[in-house]
């Protein structure tokens, strides 16, 4: 019997050992917001936007407009809040014709990435578009690299995924891509609406993401790679098809950097809320 409690001792051990194991967070940090999700009421007010914003404990900032301020405008706003902006999204256009201003603006905000979320073609997306957007993504995210010191990132539609040889087109991207100056955000419902898998694609290239999306997919709705779906479609996280706890494993696996969440839906300000309460939840 006196042989048999250490015994029970290490199974009860063991036993605890693993519950804590099984509730390790896994994701511990609070997301980001892409400015994109509130739109509108930036486009109304970017200081009471900033503010609710605050309130929620969103610190880290995704801005793909300056909502007819300055960068000067907006740093401001947001250092008056203890919020810093990670990363600068910008049209195709704006980075190839206006890169060095592209770079200031960037800097001026305090972003460490500049990002691009679409690259103009006529659909389908064909390898001479995606020959193209090479060229000016090596080109461009040389300079803003080595004469600003930012990150060029290059965050996937969709349409990219269009078959190419032993692999796809946004394959192809990311072999011709120098992955010194080109590097890539992660929209996981852009990857998964065209038929690919998140975590597979992350896994496969574990050192070219440092950005991600976050948002997920109605349940019920069939993809493509046209890019493009109703708003109505972006639901709360862990509501849809998308399988977080995997991408989010796999993504802190490869050390994404930053991740935002994206929310089109006309109901963002409901479904926003409860979707970083999903990710605050997830537990291994």
């Amino acid at each position: 019997m006196k042989k048999l409690i250490p015994f029970v001792i290490l199974l009860l051990i063991s036993m605890d050992v693993l519950q804590a194991q099984g509730n390790r967070p896994i994701f511990e940090e609070m997301p980001g917001m892409v400015s994109y999700t509130y739109r509108d009421s930036f486009s109304k007010d970017v200081a009471a936007t900033l503010d609710t914003l605050q309130a929620m404990g969103i610190k880290d900032m995704e801005f793909s407009n300056l909502f007819g301020t300055t960068a000067a405008e907006i740093r401001k706003l947001l250092d008056e809040r203890d919020m810093y902006c990670s990363s600068f999204g910008v049209g195709y256009p704006d980075l190839v014709n206006k890169t060095q201003e592209v770079a200031a603006n960037a800097k001026t905000l305090g972003a460490k990435f500049v990002r691009v979320a679409w690259i103009p073609h006529e659909s389908p997306f064909d390898l001479a578009d995606a020959k193209k957007a090479i060229s000016d993504f090596n080109k461009a995210g040389k300079i803003l690299k080595e004469e600003h010191g930012l990150t060029f990132c290059y965050h996937n539609h969709g349409y990219e995924f269009y078959p190419y040889e032993d692999g796809t087109l946004f394959d192809y991207m990311t072999e011709e891509t120098d992955p010194e100056y080109v590097s890539y955000e992660i929209d996981i419902l852009w990857t998964f609406f065209p038929g690919e898998d998140p975590a597979a694609l992350i896994n496969k290239y574990p050192d070219r993401f440092k950005l991600m999306h976050l948002k997920d997919l109605k349940k019920g709705v069939d993809g493509n790679m046209s890019g493009g779906t109703p708003k109505e479609n972006d639901v709360v996280l862990g509501t849809g098809q998308l399988d977080l706890p995997a991408i989010l494993k796999a993504a802190k696996a490869a050390g994404i950097e930053h991740y935002y969440i994206e929310d089109e839906s006309p109901v963002y300000y409901k479904q926003v809320p409860r979707s970083i309460e999903y990710l605050q939840g997830l537990t291994y």
